[in-house]
């Protein structure tokens, strides 16, 4: 004689059939995205204050970010100061940046140095790939400098720091 408990048990292991996918689930737009991109350097100024700056594209569905696409330019300073920020502020382990390249910026080198082309597209995606890695962190897509680093025309680093509350 069965038991209810044994029924129950059963009808437990009953494997789940997932419902077919059609044509606009395997192609249509995913659930959630976050594409970031960093590209199109531009190296401005003469002499000591020369300095490159490259272009963040970000396309996002995640209700947290209150832009679904930006574009915006950053230096390489602005990293260093976002990646700072994100290591005081936050509990993520922030991954390190490219290298400052100080060997690169000694006078008398028979290249361009931190202006080189192939310098240059190093550091690009290594950045790309650092802001990739911080801004898909759950706990770093609370944090205000994130959003101002990626969504606001001006960094102002007298910021006051705080988490952004989904809408």
């Amino acid at each position: 004689m069965k038991t209810k408990s044994a029924d129950a048990a059963i009808a437990d292991t009953r494997r789940l059939f997932p419902k077919p996918q059609n044509l606009s689930d395997a192609y249509g737009p995913p659930s959630n995205f976050l594409e970031i991109d960093v590209g199109n350097p531009e190296t401005v100024g003469v002499g000591r204050s020369r300095f490159t700056t490259y272009e963040i594209r970000l396309k996002t569905n995640l209700p947290i970010f209150k832009l679904k696409e930006s574009c915006v330019r950053r230096r390489y300073s602005d990293f260093e100061w976002l990646r700072s920020e994100l290591e005081r502020e936050s509990k993520v382990v922030v991954p390190p940046l490219p290298g400052k390249a100080l060997i690169r910026q000694l006078p008398f080198r028979g290249d361009d140095g931190i202006f080189d082309d192939s310098f240059i597209e190093e550091r690009r995606q290594g950045l790309e790939l650092f802001l990739n890695k911080v801004a898909g962190h759950p706990l770093a897509q609370n944090e205000r400098c994130l959003h101002m680093f990626l969504q606001e025309e001006a960094v102002d680093k007298n910021y006051t720091p705080s988490k952004i509350r989904q809408a």
